[in-house]
């Protein structure tokens, strides 16, 4: 039951992706509940929220500021923000974005906040 609550933990942590290393010391069965309660956790968040849904985990601490700065540690590609303006993540760029739109990427290790 531990093991369940810690897995669980993890979907708000690291989002939907779970990064390999996490992955690699979880059983077949914890995968599979795993990623049971990733999709009852959209299907909720989609019922709630209006057309677009509501992310429950986006801004689980209350910001201090709407954008961030932030560089990212990988390549990771095209990434498009709100606007439609498309930012191109290439390793050891710096970009200032809605802390919104990063946080899921800074919890997954693609990008780090830049702290002054």
């Amino acid at each position: 039951y531990d093991r369940l609550l810690r897995i669980r933990a993890l979907r708000w942590e690291y989002g939907s992706v779970l990064p390999n290393t996490i992955q690699f010391h979880m059983s077949a069965e914890e995968v599979e509940w795993f990623n049971r309660y990733k999709k009852s956790l959209a299907t909720y968040m989609r019922s709630v929220g209006g057309e677009e849904g509501l992310d429950l985990t986006q801004d689980i601490k209350p910001p201090k500021s709407l954008y961030i700065e932030v560089r990212c540690l990988k390549d990771y590609g095209e990434f498009e923000i709100d606007d439609g303006t498309t930012v191109l993540l290439k390793k050891n760029s710096q970009h200032f974005l809605p802390r919104w739109k990063c946080e899921q990427l800074i919890r997954q290790g693609v990008l780090e906040h830049i702290l002054s």
